[in-house]
């Protein structure tokens, strides 16, 4: 039994729940597959002799971003085969998933899996709103399998142990969604200008030149 961490969205509240769901691990070999319009899939079944071709063709399609400072073995299966995990929050599943990839000494992204549209997002990007998900290549692994996620990182692969250089960094854990910086505060509207005090009033009283106080 094989726990996959359930997210779903609600009215300004994430809702978090863990279920448990049955994932055989798989006994059978993995194959690496690529179809005439270069998209990578890993199957069961054995290839076919025209996806076996295409398969070598797509050997040069590479990321010019991915494998920076890896072994060039490694790297070459970085570029063409880059893993990314996703995660959330209190979620142990995702713990073990993340574990088995540093112990194994695989480079990877990870994305966080938070906020409502996050949720949103990864239903777009998988059809569910299960955690952990792991994507190597175009290939999607839904919750978490030691063996499964095991034979899909051989089949593409990656090698069995840690063969990362010593102090080697994966990159920065990112949310799923890029957060937008808050708009700032408007400035607080200046206080209007004191008005001058009016003029006191001309006095009527009779003066040395005006005796009658007589108004004009």
């Amino acid at each position: 039994m094989h726990p996959i961490y359930k997210i779903s969205p609600l009215h300004r509240l994430t809702g978090l729940a863990l279920v448990l769901v049955a994932a055989g691990a798989m006994a059978q070999p993995i194959y690496r597959q690529v179809d005439k319009n270069g998209k990578v899939t890993f199957s069961d079944r054995a290839p076919t002799a025209s996806s076996e071709a295409a398969s070598g063709s797509q050997g040069s399609a590479t990321s010019s971003s991915a494998g920076a400072g890896l072994p060039y073995e490694l790297r070459q299966v970085a570029q063409r085969y880059p893993v990314t995990l996703y995660s959330g929050d209190e979620c142990s599943p995702c713990g073990a998933a993340r574990t088995l990839l540093v112990t194994r000494g695989i480079p990877f992204e990870e994305r966080t899996v938070k906020s409502n549209e996050e949720i949103e997002a990864l239903q777009r990007l998988s059809s569910q709103s299960s955690l952990p998900l792991l994507t190597i290549g175009s290939q999607q692994l839904k919750g978490y399998s030691d063996a499964e996620w095991s034979q899909y990182l051989d089949a593409a692969g990656y090698p069995k142990s840690n063969s990362l250089p010593a102090g080697y960094r994966n990159g920065q854990v990112r949310p799923l969604v890029a957060q937008q910086a808050a708009p700032a505060a408007r400035a607080a509207a200046p206080a209007p200008a004191a008005q001058p005090a009016p003029p006191p009033p001309a006095s009527s009283d009779p003066s040395p030149s005006n005796p009658a106080g007589i108004k004009f």
